[in-house]
């Protein structure tokens, strides 16, 4: 799937770090924590309405975005959804959460606090550790 072809909320609302091989791969705008959101290539809107072959590489994207942000950010709580209900096109959240994150323990959806934003150097430095932990393709 092209950058063209993400839903316009998604980009407005993320940085694009590049694909994997059967989605995008998006990083929430606001860096009080971190929302990674991956985006399959499909007209399905729902995950769990994928041929089995495509859901599984999906799944597997899902797994290293989730180790890396264990692995690599140090978190030890991975929240993923697929909702789809104000984008109804396919994505899947995946993010970290820790005891005393901005909105601990509720869900991060209506109680992300405006926070900081990620610095370019900080976005290359996530783009570049997930292109050697995980191959991901950063955008020409």
């Amino acid at each position: 799937m092209e950058q063209a072809h993400i839903h316009a909320q998604l980009l407005a609302d993320c940085h694009h770090l590049g694909r994997f091989p059967a989605s995008d791969v998006l990083l929430h705008r606001n860096a009080s924590i971190p929302w990674f959101i991956l985006v399959p290539d499909t007209q399905l809107e729902d995950v769990l309405d994928l041929p089995d072959e495509h859901r599984r590489a999906v799944m597997v994207e899902c797994v290293a975005v989730s180790a890396f942000i264990k692995q690599v950010l140090g978190f030890d709580k991975v929240n993923f959804a697929g909702l789809g209900n104000v984008v109804p096109q396919m994505h899947l959240h995946i993010i970290g959460r820790h005891r005393g994150d901005p909105c601990w323990p509720q869900p991060v959806w209506g109680n992300l606090p405006e926070g900081e934003i990620y610095t370019p150097g900080r976005l290359r430095e996530w783009q570049d550790a997930l292109v050697k932990m995980a191959g991901l393709e950063p955008p020409a």
